[in-house]
């Protein structure tokens, strides 16, 4: 007898296509509350970091034009130098905040659609916003602290380029300098902290959905993540790669006719420049190519993103329904809901409670009351 499946996937334990499907089959029903939430959030980010630009290069365009009129073996001035650092750190602060922030909306806002597609309900753009923004900061503490596994190994490798560089203007200048230390510490360390990082950020990857599918804490999501993912990593880095994959593939070709597209205006806005153009007229003379990619990366973004975050949080409702048997669970909580409340019966399990009600043990999968 086959297993319920009343959702986009059978209540119990997944195979890769099981998995793949769900996937598809989550985006294909709540494509509007994925999308929507995907297009505000990396769209809104777009527009606050255009207007930071905007306002950022109106502030030191003077200084952009003074350095790009200078002639060759000329140095610029400190005065000129130093507000375009200060600029530029201030924009990568920003970025960072912004980032960290819509990343942690949409690393809580598919489980929250998940809580749901599992078990065939539908779901309404704000509720996922309501659900996505109450978890947003112990999503981003996870994310964070998982973070901070791969910065050893990416640092040592910008060591390692950092030393081919100079190792390359030293030959030029007939000498080696010490890149040669700096190259093999790199090399070297990457190598050997690359592998170790890997398998910890494998044991970590399920710490978002355990937040919002449990309404764990950082640290304790990422304790719950390693258990689930104990004696079953293999299977799960190799689904979450290829995911990685099928995502990125897919990016590329959807942002490959943006960029096509934005040629033409670039083409045709550099025809009309001057023979000595400063910064200012060149930025609009390339800004249809440049509103072109960004909408094509904005697109892709979406996509890359939303795709491996459905995938991860399936492999979570699947370790707990081969370690926990949560299947029957779900099965008898999409029960219930098919069977209403005239003829539920009183043992099944409640939906979940709205805001300002008591809460009720609910049917999710994480077994934890939500909003």
């Amino acid at each position: 007898m086959p297993p319920p499946k009343p959702g986009v996937i059978p209540l119990a334990p997944l195979k890769l296509g099981d998995v793949l499907n769900g996937a598809f089959s989550t985006m294909g029903r709540y494509w509007k509350q994925l999308f929507g939430m995907a297009a505000a959030l990396y769209g809104g980010a777009a527009l606050v970091m255009a207007a930071a630009v905007a306002v950022a290069y109106s502030a030191v365009a003077h200084h952009v034009d003074e350095l790009v009129s200078l002639g060759y073996g000329e140095d610029p001035a400190s005065a000129d130098v130093v507000p375009l650092l200060v600029a530029g750190g201030v924009m990568v602060l920003l970025g960072i905040v912004v980032m960290s922030v819509v990343s942690g909306l949409m690393y809580a806002a598919v489980p929250a659609v998940l809580q749901e597609a599992v078990l065939g309900r539908p779901v309404v753009f704000a509720t996922v916003w309501r659900r996505a923004w109450a978890h947003v900061a112990p999503v981003i503490g996870a994310l964070v602290l998982t973070a901070l596994i791969v910065i050893v190994p990416m640092v040592l490798i910008a060591v390692a380029f950092i030393g081919v560089i100079i190792s390359l203007v030293a030959m030029d200048d007939g000498g080696s300098g010490g890149s040669a230390t700096a190259i093999t510490l790199g090399v070297v360390g990457a190598l050997a902290t690359g592998p170790v990082a890997a398998w910890l950020w494998i044991k970590f990857c399920l710490a978002p959905a355990v937040v919002v599918f449990e309404g764990q804490r950082p640290v304790a999501a990422l304790r719950r993540s390693s258990q689930l993912v104990h004696g079953d990593w293999w299977r799960i880095f190799g689904i979450t790669l290829l995911a990685a994959l099928m995502a990125s593939a897919a990016g590329y070709v959807i942002q490959m006719p943006f960029s096509v597209l934005g040629v033409f205006p670039g083409m045709i806005g550099t025809t009309s420049l001057d023979d000595d153009p400063s910064a200012t007229a060149v930025i609009i003379a390339v800004s249809g190519y440049l509103v072109a990619t960004l909408l094509g990366q904005l697109v892709s973004q979406i996509i890359s993103t939303t795709f491996p975050q459905l995938v991860t949080g399936l492999l979570y409702v699947d370790r707990r329904m081969r370690t926990e048997d949560l299947g029957p669970v779900l099965a008898q909580a999409a029960g219930a809901q098919a069977a209403g409340p005239q003829t539920a019966g009183a043992t099944a399990p409640p939906p979940p409670p709205h805001a300002g009600e008591t809460p009720a043990p609910p049917p999710h999968p994480g077994g934890a009351p939500q909003e």
